[in-house]
């Protein structure tokens, strides 16, 4: 979390906390936001958030009370109070960076992809999955795995296509990711590429694709976010199915 402050529309100070593990960001962004101000004596009549928090008004309320004026929290949509929250965030961005030793971009980017796809936090581990199909009878999937935002290349992975005959993707999906998940399962079976429960599945494909492949995996007892990804002609993603 990081606090800038200004006086007169120039910085006069800033601070930084590491709040550790947090489950539910809009939850934690509230506890924080009162447990900073409710032990100081300089409350700001005017907060902003980079995000929402379960109730503004109550928040502002309390706040007044304590600071004995009007104090307004609010989550800034445009304008230089928006430019000023997205300073704040980078900021965080940097210094979680610094403390995890990754960039402050590889940051800034899985926190924008659990936003985009309604994640409860950002996800670390990532696996993705692709099916090709090398002339009529020979289909291979690829594993690729990513942690931290960056390519984990030890753990990638090649699956030659067993029980499907012809060219069926989403049998050889389904096969795929069940070979994976039982090797999960089977801690006999050692391979440090299958021993991680991902954060976060994505495969080469549309709704079709996620709706034979969750299914499955629950069955299996694995609750991981699947999500496909739709490409166009260039094999470019231009859509994420859910």
């Amino acid at each position: 979390a990081v606090i800038l402050k200004f006086r007169g529309e120039r910085l006069v100070d800033k601070q930084d906390f590491l709040l550790g593990t947090v489950d539910d960001l809009d939850a934690a962004r509230l506890e924080f936001l009162l447990r900073y101000y409710t032990t100081r004596p300089d409350i700001p009549k005017k907060i902003q958030l980079d995000g929402g928090i379960e109730d503004l008004e109550i928040a502002s309320q309390l706040l007044s009370e304590q600071a004995g004026y009007k104090v307004e929290v609010r989550v800034p949509q445009r304008g230089e109070q928006l430019k000023l929250v997205e300073m704040a965030k980078k900021n965080a961005a940097e210094r979680l960076s610094q403390k995890s030793q990754r960039t402050g971009r590889e940051v800034a980017a899985l926190d924008e992809l659990a936003r985009l796809l309604g994640l409860e936090k950002p996800p670390v581990y990532i696996e993705s999955y692709d099916i090709s199909n090398i002339g009529s009878e020979t289909v291979v999937a690829g594993m690729v795995v990513f942690e931290n935002g960056r390519p984990l290349r030890k753990c990638y992975r090649k699956f030659n296509i067993k029980t499907v005959s012809g060219t069926d993707d989403y049998a050889s999906m389904s096969e795929v990711l069940e070979r994976r998940f039982r090797r999960y399962l089977n801690p006999e079976q050692q391979d440090e590429a299958f021993d991680h429960l991902p954060d976060l599945i994505l495969l080469d494909g549309g709704k079709g694709h996620v709706s034979t492949i969750v299914p499955m995996l629950r069955q299996m007892g694995i609750e991981v976010p699947v999500f496909g990804m739709v490409k166009d002609d260039k094999h470019h993603t231009r859509a994420i199915a859910s």
